[in-house]
């Protein structure tokens, strides 16, 4: 999975993050980066994947999009890679819904392998998080 790199900020090793009580399982916590309090969000969780296992290579991404920053919780970073959005493809109709209605489409990489792009914009503005920041 990836997102637009300009909406990345920077990539950071995993360090303490804070559970916060009465929060849903997807958000992993809050860290503090350089002063800010930033949510951290599992994304495996929160796309049904199931928790993101913390290992050595386990990485936060810390994104801005839609006026928000967030921090995302990922099992690890594959290098980057240009892909041109004009040739996305919808998300195949056996994704849920709930995951497919995340994504910018889906792009076919050079060696063939598919590519879910995320859009930000409507992870953060799906009615799960709302409905989680409505409530805090």
């Amino acid at each position: 999975m990836g997102c637009r790199i300009a909406e990345v900020k920077e990539t950071i090793v995993v360090r303490p993050i804070t559970r916060v009580f009465l929060t849903p399982p997807w958000i992993a916590g809050i860290i503090d980066l350089r002063g800010d309090i930033v949510a951290v969000i599992d994304l495996g969780a929160l796309l049904g994947l199931g928790a993101t296992a913390r290992k050595a290579d386990t990485r936060i991404i810390i994104v801005r999009a839609a006026g928000k920053l967030a921090g995302l919780l990922v099992d690890r970073l594959a290098d980057a890679r240009g892909v041109d959005l004009e040739r996305l493809q919808p998300a195949p109709p056996t994704l849920a819904p709930e995951i497919g209605g995340l994504l910018e489409g889906v792009a076919t990489l050079s060696g063939g392998d598919p590519l879910a792009v995320l859009d930000l914009e409507k992870l953060f503005d799906s009615e799960r998080v709302r409905e989680f920041t409505r409530r805090s």
